[in-house]
């Protein structure tokens, strides 16, 4: 068990009403000279950040902005990407980030869905913009940052820093917690992405959510690489500024910097993705990781493996391995840990929130008795602590939102009042009369020396049970023939799951935000490089 000696403040309830622009003005008034953001040296503080985006919001009324309206940006990340997210929100306007990755279709179908009038974007996006600006019919400006040069573009373009404004006269804090703060966009995995609609008061309960998973107080500071366009990183952000903890950020993850990026902020806690955990633990030593053994009292990210979990553990000396949370844009964090309480159940996603009810429902939304896997289901037991719909999509609302839950399409399982995931609903399996998650058969997988990326799905006609097939991506240098992974397979998964295809690839099919198309790779089915084990006789036996 993870002890702190910083509990949390006696205001920490899923029922208090909040906005982060509340939040800001306390810290200003509490500390407001200390540092809220250290973005790879560049200090911001609490005071710095409420004139900055004070300034930014009378320019930006100046160009028409008023309260309902949208805002995109298409920022790398930087301390300005704090200036616009606050100055739109004093506005009473909405802020919408939009993935780095995104271009063309993607990129045009989320500007022009939002509605927004103005897009704000870093001068190696300007030319995606431009590219589009003739289906952009609601874009009036474009302000670009760092711009060297003006491309012809029948949008207005101007260049971001000369509109950063110069007033500070404050303006009246009239954003109410259900106002909203955020348009998050989803992964369109299925269809087009849809805008989740978060309110103030959200944002803050996954601030609180966040300061109660990691130690917080005096002397402690969350470092991060995630882009600041993710949910993920936001929500590391709000827990620094409801627990005056701050944060450290970089612009992107460098194996080489880590370390000393570690050392230079005074980071005790690390916001990760999950690629990095393996390739930190097997990196080469180095001086500044080292020094820096035991300065990280926790790590968090999803998923870890127990033998990378360990190292970490041991290697750095970090205290504890934060792998217990479960969310979705539109609900957050669902289940998760908190300091102070028992470790979670092994293998599981935490602990389920007392924020929200969850429920574990079947085909027909009947609930399923504890350890029967289901698709996981819930509802707030607060107001505003979940989306609060999508943007301009009341249908698709409804189509999630029925019979007074929120279906999320995942299937997973309760145990002890700890959530298990098991797969995404569409991509559960069924062979020899079992269920098999691909999720946990892909886990195996990864734990193979040689494999950098696997999807697991089924091929052909839908019959009673599903045919198998692994599609795998080697690591550089790598050497793993078919036949070689099938005997593998057989060694280290139960029988039923065991492929009958297999397939090397370069790359798997993935969207911009790196979700693999398993719709795509079920399309292709049996391709001239499907190697089929039954064609060779191996059978694989019953045991």
């Amino acid at each position: 068990m993870l002890q702190t000696n910083n509990a949390p403040p006696a205001n920490y309830s899923a029922g208090v009403q909040d906005t982060p622009l509340r939040a800001l003005e306390r810290a200003v008034n509490e500390c407001g000279d200390s540092v809220f953001v250290d973005f790879a040296g560049d200090l911001l503080t609490y005071r710095e950040l409420d004139r900055r985006s004070t300034r930014f919001a009378h320019a930006l009324a100046k160009l028409g902005v008023q309260k309902g309206h949208t805002v995109v940006s298409i920022l790398e990340g930087s301390n300005d990407v704090f200036r616009t997210w606050f100055g739109v929100n004093k506005l009473g306007a909405i802020w919408v980030p939009i993935n780095l990755a995104y271009r063309h279709e993607f990129l045009r179908h989320q500007i022009t869905d939002a509605g927004a009038n103005i897009v704000i974007c870093d001068m190696p996006f300007l030319e995606r913009v431009v590219e589009i600006a003739d289906k952009l019919p609601d874009v009036s400006m474009v302000l670009c940052r760092g711009m060297t040069e003006k491309p012809n573009c029948r949008i207005p373009i101007e260049r971001f820093e000369d509109h950063l404004g110069t007033d500070d006269t404050p303006i009246p804090n009239t954003a109410l917690p259900s106002d909203l703060a955020f348009l998050i966009y989803t992964s369109g995995t299925t269809g087009p992405s849809k805008g989740c609609m978060l309110s103030h008061n959200l944002l803050c309960h996954l601030g609180r959510q966040q300061m109660a998973s990691v130690p917080h107080g005096a002397g402690h500071r969350t470092w991060t690489c995630l882009p600041l366009f993710h949910m993920a990183a936001l929500t590391g952000v709000l827990g620094g500024l409801v627990a005056r903890n701050g944060i450290a950020a970089v612009k992107q993850f460098s194996l080489s910097q880590f370390w000393e990026d570690i050392e230079r902020s005074k980071a005790t806690n690390a916001l990760l993705m999950a690629t990095i955990f393996p390739l930190v633990a097997h990196a080469p030593d180095s001086e500044a990781m080292k020094r820096c053994f035991g300065q990280l009292q926790m790590i968090v990210g999803v998923p870890v493996t127990p033998e990378v979990r360990k190292i970490w553990q041991t290697r750095f000396g970090v205290g504890f391995v934060n792998t217990y949370a479960y969310g979705q844009t539109e609900g957050c964090r669902i289940s998760t840990f908190e300091i102070g309480e028992p470790t979670p159940l092994e293998g599981s996603a935490g602990r389920i929130a007392t924020e929200f009810e969850v429920m574990i429902l079947d085909d027909n939304d009947q609930p399923v008795p504890d350890g029967t896997v289901g698709e996981i289901c819930y509802r707030p037991r607060h107001p505003h602590i979940m989306f609060e719909g999508y943007w301009r999509r009341p249908t698709d609302t409804m189509r999630v939102w029925r019979n007074m839950w929120m279906h999320t399409g995942d299937l997973g399982r309760v145990e002890q009042n700890c959530l298990f995931f098991c797969d995404r609903k569409k991509d559960y399996l069924r062979s020899r009369g079992e269920n098999i998650s691909s999720f946990e058969v892909e886990k195996t997988y990864a734990n193979h020396p040689a494999v950098l990326d696997v999807a697991v799905h089924a091929v052909g006609a839908k019959a009673a049970d599903d045919e198998l097939k692994v599609t795998i991506v080697l690591k550089p240098n790598a050497k793993l023939t078919e036949e070689e992974c099938c005997h593998w397979s057989i060694a280290n998964l139960p029988h039923f799951a065991v492929p009958r295809y297999y397939e090397f690839r370069g790359e798997l099919p993935k969207n911009p935000t790196g979700k693999v198309l398993k719709y795509q790779l079920r399309d292709d089915g049996i391709t001239p490089a499907t190697w089929d084990r039954e064609s060779v006789g191996i059978k694989v036996r019953r045991r």
